[in-house]
């Protein structure tokens, strides 16, 4: 029977302990926006994670300091590889001091959403000294990445570029900006396309008899992107469509439209 819930609610390091202690294999799966992380146990220890390109430990560190999105555990499915060799209790005593550590960057980063840009220093002639990571940062700074951008183009997680922004940000060498109209009524686009995606394959995958529930729920997710809710009334449809599924073909079925999705905003991130 699958483990659900809001990340919200409950932290991750938590919701692995819980599901741990009962010695059970199976798949998490963990959404924040477009994001999707996974997380393999067998026999109740971690032996395999994934969130963007990392792999291993750095996915477990990465997803443990999300705040918001949501999980589910599906119990019985394997990874095809191990890339964690960890215990259990040694990742997550990581985990845990990383979370901490999160929490006081917060403080000046609020999302890794936002986009870092170089403040101009008029009338300030103190020499600048920037270590060999902050000028790594530099150079992939042009006031439209974000912050989780920067982490995929140096290959590093959204966690490690926040570290290294917070003394530059503390030091008034950068300052942090909300994306710009232009910015958002693009994402806005990308959005309604990938919702679009998604509903042409709830269609497929439920039938012609759920085409006006799909379609109301559409529309409602359409509203929501054109209202500034971005990713999560795409993730509302999402839930939406999925218990349409499960409720009128069954749960084999909505698996395997979950796959589907999932490949879907794999291949638009």
């Amino acid at each position: 029977m699958a483990f659900q819930g809001s990340l919200k609610e409950l932290p991750l390091p938590d919701i692995i302990q819980l599901v741990s202690v009962s010695g059970k294999t199976g798949k998490f799966t963990l959404t924040r926006d477009a994001d999707r992380g996974f997380i393999f146990l067998k026999g109740g220890q971690m032996v395999h994670a994934s969130v963007g390109e990392l792999i291993g430990e750095e996915a477990i560190y990465s997803l443990a300091i999300w705040n918001s999105g949501e999980f589910q555990f599906t119990p019985g499915e394997e990874p095809d590889r191990q890339t964690i060799a960890k215990s259990n209790t040694n990742l997550l005593m990581e985990a845990a001091r990383r979370l901490d550590e999160w929490r006081v960057l917060s403080k000046k980063i609020s999302s890794i959403d936002l986009v870092p840009e170089l403040m101009t220093r008029e009338n300030r002639h103190e020499q600048i000294t920037l270590n060999p990571q902050e000028w790594m940062l530099i150079t992939k700074i042009d006031g439209h990445r974000s912050i989780a951008d920067i982490g995929k183009t140096l290959n590093i997680s959204s966690f490690d570029v926040a570290k290294i922004l917070y003394g530059m940000v503390t030091g008034e060498l950068v300052q942090l900006k909300k994306k710009s109209d232009h910015e958002a009524d693009e994402q806005n686009g990308e959005l309604v396309e990938l919702a679009g995606r998604i509903r042409a394959a709830a269609e497929e995958f439920i039938g012609d008899s759920a085409r006006k529930t799909l379609e109301k729920h559409f529309l409602h997710a359409l509203d929501g992107i054109m209202n500034g809710d971005g990713t999560l009334a795409v993730d509302q449809m999402v839930k939406e469509f999925e218990k349409t599924a499960s409720l009128l073909r069954g749960m084999s079925v909505t698996e395997k439209l979950r796959s589907r999705i999932i490949e879907i905003r794999a291949i638009a991130s």
